[in-house]
């Protein structure tokens, strides 16, 4: 293995073999016995007289030096930053009493090629543009000794350096900063307390010296806004108006706006035959008390108090200063509002009866108030009130097991008998469209103490339109048993349920529905022990409702399972020729470490998710390429020239490609004698670009004649043998994938995540 010459970038030519002349490859020792029974690391060194005795051929040390290469400063300080805590003065001139402010700033002294960098710290409302005061570069001394550049001992608590004429004080360093320092022999005192900003106090204690002497009427609310934007306080409340003529009881819903504090009430219900969410009162402040409508223009910040000049050129307006005229007007707020509150809504009286659970936990919050319990609401002329209790359901007498539950509901709930309602619903969603049956089929074993039983072979089909059940055997020759309706269609009750109860009894759903999964069937025991290819893919296309069909939340809890031992597992199942798995051999290692919830359909979700199953065409491109010209040839077709002219007017673009589509919709113009499966299987088998488009060029030379011909083949029956389905399908499961299975896991970073997660708990108990 060569090694890196430090000095030199690692770049093609700057790299060299020590290996090269070299004889000798036996691997020195680093440690001895020195003494009797004391080891320590020695190394080597050539043979030299000693004055003062024998000569000596090895020599301690901490660490081997011949072991390590001297790395330069950009290497071996890489990222490796002292900072250092200073301030500097900045005087003040037009501020009175306070003849400077102090400036904190940190000093980063990058240790790799000795830059210095000065960033002030920013400080919100400070009014000064902070950040880099000074950007990364080397910095020299200060005149006379600006020849020389500031290096690492010159800077340590206590010290004064200047930086291009501003002077900063060192007062305290990091952790880092303290340590390198001292492992470098310098010693660092301690940390030093700034000066005090008198700027700041004056500040915090004078408000006054620095507020605007200019009164301003205009009263600032934005803040408040963005604070409670689209927070709406909820009550309900009434007004009983049934003293008046024709009047009745309004109930009501007050919404208070903590945006802006208004006020907006509306109507839930209304008696005189009006629509149901009438506004009562549209949003506004609401006025505690309100002799009359207020003029236009009351509500402005600014007052006139009188008009000088009657034309309307020479007219000026005086702004009142004091505001003599205005006349104070109380509004409601927040504070007004309680439950068991009177609120005067221009002459109506409204009393708050409840609120909801936000306005609760915002009065809870900001005022500690504990109760909100709810008054009651006055009746009258037997109008009974819409917050009343609503009326119980109606319980129906216990089933007695006669008929289907739902019929039985049915004849209790009216005397005329009716048909039970269907849910229409499901019927639309899971209705047979086309070859979508949504019948779910699996393959049952029967579990019976009789030995003939449990080999007979069951059906069970779950229809998830109405979910319902039904069995069917099919019988085995000289089994006993006939093919025939083990149970017909029905909804199948789960086991342990009373027989006699009012409530609807509880049958098996889609989700029981899963290979491995136990049913009981008329007391029937049935195992589910395989499934169609239509109800697997079905459970995996709709995977949030079947959960052992969820191949991303299978493999979550496979790899929260392998995480702590995937070394062994990774290293026991490594295939050794290829990258495909037997199913059983990965079924047999899963199963040995997953729980015993585990099931075997959630195994053949994985087997599925990273099948390696694979099988070779009946007809390839030479078989084809056969059958289409012994079909020309049958039928006396020869006019590629003709059908160039096709392909040429097809392509507009003139690029000697077309698309799939546009080539079958040229041969199929053209007539030739090609039923449309050969049509299909001689644009499977052509070469395709990147973009998936065809060459017709090559089309034309797959349908001449002179052009290699081969042998003339026997008549086939074009539409079976070359149908799609016909050609032998692979079984899905059978081999895996186990490169793409580990790939998926992504064990390896799983294990160096909980690794980092062990060293960090085990540095900070040291």
């Amino acid at each position: 293995m060569s090694l890196r010459c430090p000095d030199l970038p690692f770049l093609p030519g700057c790299t060299f073999n020590s290996n090269i002349g070299k004889q000798n490859f036996h691997l020195n020792r680093a440690c001895e016995f020195i003494g009797k029974g004391n080891r320590a690391l020695v190394e080597k060194a050539p043979k030299k007289p000693n004055i003062f005795g024998p000569p000596t051929d090895k020599f301690l040390s901490t660490y081997s030096r011949s072991q390590f290469v001297e790395l330069p400063g950009w290497i071996k300080f890489d990222k490796q930053i002292l900072c250092f805590y200073a301030f500097f003065q900045e005087t003040l001139r037009e501020v009175r009493g306070s003849p400077f402010q102090v400036r904190n700033v940190k000093i980063y002294y990058f240790l790799e090629d000795g830059t210095i960098q000065v960033i002030e710290p920013k400080v919100q409302n400070s009014g000064i543009s902070q950040g880099t005061l000074i950007s990364r570069q080397r910095i020299r001394y200060p005149p006379p000794m600006d020849e020389n550049f500031y290096d690492l001992i010159d800077f340590n608590i206590g010290r004064e350096i200047e930086f291009h004429g501003r002077i900063f004080k060192i007062t305290n360093c990091d952790k880092f900063t303290r340590t390198f320092l001292n492992r470098c022999g310098i010693s660092v005192p301690d940390p030093i307390v700034g000066p005090t900003d008198p700027y700041m106090e004056l500040r915090s204690y004078d408000r006054d010296a620095f507020q605007s002497k200019k009164f301003n009427r205009n009263n600032d609310t934005l803040g408040k806004f963005l604070e409670n934007d689209g927070k709406v306080l909820h009550f309900k409340a009434y007004w009983d108006d049934q003293d008046t003529d024709y009047g009745y009881l309004h109930y009501l819903e007050l919404l208070y706006y903590l945006a802006d504090d208004t006020i907006a009430i509306k109507e839930l219900q209304s008696e005189s035959g009006g629509e149901p969410g009438f506004m009562f009162l549209r949003r506004a402040k609401l006025p505690k008390r309100c002799k009359e409508l207020l003029p236009v223009g009351s509500h402005t910040n600014y007052t006139v108090l009188n008009v000088l000049g009657s034309s309307l050129s020479n007219r000026r307006y005086i702004v009142d200063p004091l505001d003599c005229g205005r006349e104070n007007i109380e509004y409601y707020t927040e504070r007004d509002l309680s439950i068991g509150g009177v609120i005067h809504c221009y002459g109506r009286k409204l009393i708050l009866t409840d609120c909801d659970t936000f306005t609760k936990e915002y009065y809870a919050t900001k005022y500690g108030i504990s109760e909100f319990n709810p008054i009651p609401i006055p009746t009258k002329n037997n109008r009974a009130s819409i917050y009343a209790d609503k009326p119980k359901e109606r319980e129906l007498p216990p089933w007695n097991g006669f008929g289907s539950y739902e019929d039985s509901a049915q004849n209790c709930i009216t005397v005329e008998p009716k048909a039970p309602h269907r849910d229409f619903k499901k019927f639309f969603l899971y209705d047979r469209t086309g070859l979508d049956s949504h019948i779910l089929r699996f393959k049952a074993k029967m579990i019976s103490t009789i030995f003939e039983k449990c080999s007979r072979n069951f059906i069970i089909s779950y229809f998830l339109v109405d979910d319902t059940i039904s069995v069917f055997e099919v019988g085995q020759r000289n089994s006993g048993f006939n093919t025939s309706t083990f149970a017909a269609k029905s909804p199948v009750q789960l086991p342990g349920q009373k027989s006699s109860s009012n409530t609807p009894p509880l049958c098996y759903t889609p989700q029981h529905m899963f290979i491995g999964a136990t049913l009981i069937i008329n007391e029937f025991q049935f195992v589910l022990v395989d499934a169609d290819e239509y109800a697997l893919r079905y459970m995996e296309l709709n995977c949030g409702q079947f959960p052992k069909a969820n191949l991303k939340q299978i493999m979550k809890n496979v790899r929260e399972k392998l995480a702590p031992v995937y070394k062994d597992f990774v290293a026991e199942n490594i295939p050794k020729e290829t990258s495909v798995m037997p199913y059983s051999q990965l079924r047999a290692k899963l199963c040995s470490v997953m729980d015993k919830d585990f099931t075997e359909h959630e195994m053949i979700t994985i087997a599925r998710g990273f099948s390696a199953s694979c099988c070779n065409p009946t007809q390839d491109r030479k078989k084809i390429r056969a059958i289409a010209l012994t079909e020309l040839k049958r039928y006396l077709w020869d006019d590629l020239d003709r059908l160039r002219e096709y392909f040429v007017h097809a392509d507009h673009l003139k690029t000697g490609r077309l698309t799939m589509k546009e080539c079958y919709t040229v041969l199929k113009g053209a007539r030739l004698p090609f039923d449309n499966e050969l049509l299909k299987k001689i644009l499977e088998v052509a070469n395709k670009d990147e973009e998936c488009k065809l060459a017709y060029d090559e089309i034309l030379q797959f349908l001449d004649r002179n052009i290699c011909a081969p042998p003339d083949e026997p008549p086939i029956n074009v539409k079976s043998d070359l149908w799609s389905f016909s050609e032998p399908r692979p079984e899905i499961g059978q081999l895996i994938d186990w490169w793409a299975f580990n790939k998926y896991l992504d064990l390896e970073s799983t294990f160096r995540d909980t690794v980092d997660q062990n060293t960090i708990k085990a540095l900070e108990k040291q």
